[in-house]
């Protein structure tokens, strides 16, 4: 029975095999881990600053983010167009200033927003349509649907507030909600007759905006003849669908003259063809 004992805690020493194993088992998991979260940080975008070169240029915080994804994702697509969308959530902004993202990649395009609902407007929509006038910039004015109201007031809403020129980006309609008080159905009914109006007034046919999700949910099978601007900031997804026109892939984005992040968009094309979706001149 001694020698039983002994040769038990022999095997059951702090140097034994099994425990060895299992050390370097939870070691390798720790340093999987921490793999996966460098891979994970990198993949979302590591954010870091920079200081402004001078005090003077109001239009820019005191430290602005630059997202490495955003880099990376225009840098791989350096061969289409970018652009930018804002609304009043940008506040003043510099019209002047704004010509590049992260002081590099050119902008091409800008979506405005001017109106939400049956009566609601954008209360930064008019000096930013007028100050992009006159910018080598092409422009479009979004509408934001609340699926609630009435989808024929609301398309009138926007025709009232919106004088769209030859050489103007089409129309856009911008769906995220979902109904509180309708079905799906009436929901989609409600888009048809807002594009249906919209088209017939400004004889274009309108863009559709929506996230990704909520296209491939509930819209894709009636809407699909549309021209799709998709929302889909995934950081594992780094190139448009072959339907996608419009990508918005970042709502972090840094441009000169705004102050704040930005959302950013990729037209899945050259220039030539972007220039084929303008209100045409008679």
């Amino acid at each position: 029975m001694v020698q039983q004992r002994s040769k038990r805690k022999k095997t059951s020493t702090k140097g034994s095999p099994v425990r060895e194993t299992k050390w370097i088992w939870m070691i390798a998991g720790m340093l999987v881990c921490f793999l996966c979260l460098v891979v994970w940080h990198y993949r979302a975008g590591i954010i870091y600053y920079f200081r402004v070169a001078t005090s003077k240029d109001k239009s820019l915080t005191k430290e602005a983010k630059y997202d490495i994804r955003n880099i990376e994702i225009m840098s791989k697509h350096d061969d289409k167009v970018f652009g930018i969308d804002v609304s009043t959530y940008q506040e003043e902004i510099d019209w002047q200033k704004v010509n590049t993202i992260n002081d590099h990649f050119p902008i091409d395009f800008v979506f405005i927003r001017a109106t939400m609902g049956e009566k609601g407007m954008d209360n930064k929509f008019s000096r930013n349509w007028s100050k992009t006038a006159n910018r080598a910039v092409l422009r479009g004015a979004y509408h934001y649907f609340r699926p609630n109201e009435n989808s024929v007031k609301q398309a009138r809403n926007f025709i009232r507030k919106v004088k769209l020129q030859p050489g103007d980006l089409p129309p856009v309609l911008d769906i995220e909600e979902h109904p509180k008080q309708q079905s799906m159905d009436s929901l989609k009914v409600g888009l048809k007759r807002w594009l249906e109006e919209v088209e017939a007034h400004y004889k274009v046919k309108p863009i559709l905006y929506s996230g990704d999700k909520f296209y491939s949910d509930f819209l894709e099978k009636e809407f699909a003849a549309y021209t799709l601007w998709i929302a889909n900031y995934n950081f594992w997804v780094e190139n448009p669908k072959e339907h996608w026109a419009f990508w918005q892939f970042s709502e972090k984005g840094s441009v000169r003259g705004i102050q704040g992040n930005v959302d950013l968009n990729i037209y899945n094309g050259k220039i030539e063809e972007l220039e084929k979706l303008l209100i045409p001149f008679k």
